[in-house]
């Protein structure tokens, strides 16, 4: 059998086309009906708001020592490694980023 490859092509889309309006509200309807249970005790349990008082919570962080390989900005004053070092003028240390 012979081949039209000039003719188009019929494809899913073009079936959705022909769709009365009742079927694709009825598609639409599926679709969003399938969604996630969220507990909402969870949600508001997580949510922190601007200038709440955290007074009774507790932050721990493990704090490591200034390391051989890393040096002190003298302008930012934030801790780099020593790939990051741009320039020294004296004893004054500066980072590529105040460079």
């Amino acid at each position: 059998m012979a081949t039209d490859y000039d003719a188009p092509r019929r494809n899913e889309a073009d079936e959705l086309g022909e769709d009365s309006l009742e079927e694709l509200k009825a598609r639409r309807a599926e679709a969003q009906s399938s969604s996630v249970d969220v507990d909402e005790t969870d949600f508001n349990e997580a949510l922190e708001l601007p200038g709440a008082d955290l007074s009774n919570e507790e932050l721990t962080v493990r704090v490591l020592p200034k390391q051989e390989d890393e040096f002190t900005c003298s302008s930012c004053f934030l801790v780099h490694h020593r790939s990051r070092l741009a320039s020294t003028k004296g004893d004054r240390l500066i980072c590529r980023d105040c460079a």
